[in-house]
């Protein structure tokens, strides 16, 4: 099964077999003073297609990554989780390598593969042996040029989805709490505020028709990058990598949607009963400032502020202190990402379950003591720069990550959305330039109550309640 809301965060464990948990860069281990550096070569071929090389010589293995810039945020209307089942129909084989090639080629030399989909765009990765790296170039070129789609396939992942849809959703506790849930709540454009994990019945409706058209659309290669992360050689890479991916056909660069979210101007609030949830969950989402901006960078410390870790205001308040929590958890695109790999508009959450004798009011006021608290104060110096601290760990830890799964994800997103991977290497300029009046002035605008939106669980577990709900 593609677990695909969690691939990047399994791939670390996933790459368990010898030889492939060597660390990604070398820059991990230099003195914590000195500034990360990734070494990259960038170029597009003559179809649009975008390539990153990143070399490394830590072990003789290469990471492979094609990321397309379609998400579920875009996918078409009355076709929800059509990106997901797309992403499925990727592994059913291509024209010169049938099913079950791609994966066994991939096993056989000891490698490891996977997929997600995400708000943004859909991944495919690869980590190999860097004498198997031609064979994986042929391979992600062939399934980018001629993918299988007919209506065997479709029906057979239509099938997997739908059980992924039944297992992973409508029969667990809390469902889609809050992952789905709250952006449906916080947004008010349909890109950001469907049940982009699919409903059932439209899932099931999706036609071949459908697929092709939505390939035709999509995976092209003017709206993907390339990167090849590891022990490799630039020439002979990208002589490679023109050969096999050079004569796809060029076509137009794909015109987006309208994504964008009005300013919210009133808290909103929905509650559900799930009949499966044994206690009460409580969720709270903010809209945070446009990737990239000043205002950005300090929201991102300011999650470390306020959830992140055992020092966090929020843990302190509500784990520490009033024991209204066991655990808290959250963060800017939280739940399947991470703050960097996104490009519309996002929210920053967190969410935990409680004991039923903590009323929604209790937890409201003890939240709002801790928000309010930084909106009027200033923060110390020592608590920015802890906060930097933590912020450059869980960076350097996303980068580092087991089989360079970590670094090729920034460099992807880097070259698809922003035209520019070499912003790996100035991620920590913009948090070195955050100030305490930069946090007050973003807390101000970003955390006001009328910004916030929160998403309530009632259990039913314990009262034999009725039927669950799935995530509408």
């Amino acid at each position: 099964m593609r677990k695909w809301s969690l691939a990047l965060a399994l791939a670390a464990t996933a790459l368990s077999a010898p030889g492939l948990s060597a660390p990604a860069l070398a820059q991990a281990a230099k003195p914590a003073a000195e500034k990360l550096h990734v070494e990259t070569q960038y170029f597009t071929l003559a179809n649009g297609l975008k390539v990153v090389l990143a070399k490394d010589s830590i072990a003789p293995t290469v990471t492979v990554g094609v990321y397309y810039g379609i998400g579920f945020r875009v996918e078409p209307k009355e076709r929800t989780g059509f990106a997901h089942l797309f992403e499925h129909l990727m592994f059913q084989g291509s024209k010169h390598a049938p099913k079950g090639v791609f994966d066994t080629t991939i096993t056989n030399s000891g490698g490891v593969n996977n997929g997600s989909t995400r708000f943004d765009f859909t991944n495919y990765y690869e980590v190999v042996p860097s004498s198997a790296l031609d064979r994986m170039l042929w391979l992600e070129a062939d399934r980018m040029a001629n993918p299988v789609i007919d209506d065997v396939v479709l029906k057979n992942q239509q099938g997997v989805v739908g059980n992924e849809i039944k297992v992973n959703v409508l029969n667990q506790p809390y469902s889609t709490w809050p992952w789905i849930d709250l952006p449906m709540l916080a947004n008010t454009n349909w890109y950001n505020s469907h049940n982009f994990y699919g409903d059932l019945a439209e899932v099931e409706a999706a036609t071949v028709p459908d697929a092709k058209s939505f390939s035709e659309a999509f995976y092209r290669p003017s709206n993907a990058v390339l990167v090849v992360a590891g022990d490799l050689d630039y020439a002979a890479t990208r002589a490679t990598i023109e050969k096999y991916f050079g004569p796809i056909a060029r076509k137009p660069a794909v015109a987006q949607p309208d994504i964008s979210e009005p300013r919210q101007t009133a808290e909103k609030f929905k509650s559900r009963v799930d009949a499966l949830a044994p206690k009460p969950g409580f969720a709270a989402g903010y809209h945070v400032p446009a990737r990239g901006t000043p205002e950005w960078y300090a929201m991102g410390l300011i999650d470390q502020m306020l959830v992140q870790g055992d020092d966090s205001r929020l843990y302190r308040k509500l784990v520490q202190e009033t024991g209204i929590a066991g655990e808290i958890g959250g963060g800017i695109n939280a739940d399947l990402g991470n703050m960097f790999n996104y490009r519309g508009p996002m929210l920053w959450s967190f969410s935990f379950t409680h004991d039923p004798s903590h009323s929604k009011a209790e937890i409201t006021k003890a939240v709002d003591s801790v928000i309010e608290n930084l909106r009027t104060k200033p923060v110390t110096q020592a608590e920015l720069a802890r906060a930097r601290t933590k912020l450059r760990s869980s960076l350097y830890g996303e980068i580092d990550g087991g089989g360079r799964v970590g670094l090729v994800d920034l460099l992807a997103v880097y070259a698809l959305f922003d035209n520019d991977p070499d912003a790996i290497n100035r991620i920590e300029d913009g948090f070195a330039k955050v100030t305490p009046a930069l946090i007050q002035k973003t807390a101000q605008e970003y955390l006001r109550s009328t910004n916030r939106s929160i998403y309530v669980i009632e259990p039913g577990a314990a009262a034999g309640a009725a039927k669950p709900q799935g995530g509408k």
